[in-house]
């Protein structure tokens, strides 16, 4: 009973960071009079003002939004892409902070392209484990190892979520550096709405890190499986 009451607690505080970040991000998704474009004029007004020649900006599906070097090209999902709400404007902004980071070669971007693959490996071979858990408990049927795949793919998702959690002064940068000054000094809020600005961009900075956490509560069914 204590066990399952203290993972409980775990499993709160893990997913807390995403939970919080989906609420932000909504509470301020409305339609508002005083924004004058969608996200993607607005992102595609700063490529333009700042003269980041050759970067895009495309729709990308639902929460996905972020800047791929690759491209180059600022994507913004479709709630952000279309939507004229504060939301919209500060998470297109963040992204055009990005991009400004990479235009210039700032060398805290630097953090992104050496980190993220990293992150994103680690997650993905952590769950691919996961699922492998079902399929190794029927070949195998031995606890001791089944136990050790558990252990690992917990691992691999703690250590990528730890990864992303250093890229979080990057990200950081995106939103208070860049994103929040374009956005007052530029008129493109109303000062009203500077605070809610604020969370917002707080919650774009925490995206990657809170999903990463949140990904590790997928584990969770596998572990009850083992139990039995």
């Amino acid at each position: 009973m204590l066990l399952a009451g203290f993972a409980a607690v775990i499993a709160v505080l893990i997913y807390l960071p995403s939970f919080w970040v989906r609420r932000v991000m909504g509470a301020y998704g409305g339609e508002s009079v005083a924004i004058r474009g969608t996200g993607a004029e607005l992102a595609r007004h700063l490529i333009d003002r700042f003269q980041l020649n050759g970067i895009a900006v495309e729709e990308c599906p639902p929460f996905k939004d972020h800047f791929d070097p690759e491209g180059p090209v600022v994507r913004l999902s479709p709630q952000n892409y279309q939507g004229k709400s504060l939301t919209a404007v500060a998470v297109a902004a963040h992204e055009v902070g990005h991009a400004i980071q990479f235009y210039r070669q700032e060398q805290i971007f630097q953090l992104r392209r050496k980190y993220l693959p990293v992150a994103s490996a680690l997650n993905r071979c952590g769950i691919l484990i996961m699922w492998l858990i079902p399929f190794a408990g029927i070949l195998l049927r031995a606890p001791g190892a089944l136990a050790i795949m558990v252990g690992l793919s917990l691992s691999l998702q703690l250590g990528g979520a730890m990864a992303y959690l250093i890229i979080l002064p990057e990200e950081w940068d995106a939103s208070f550096n860049k994103a929040l000054p374009i956005l007052i000094k530029g008129d493109y809020i109303e000062q009203t709405d500077i605070p809610a600005v604020r969370r917002i961009l707080k919650a774009a900075a925490l995206t990657y890190f809170s999903a990463a956490l949140a990904n590790i509560l997928n584990i969770s069914r596998w572990l009850l499986l083992f139990r039995r």
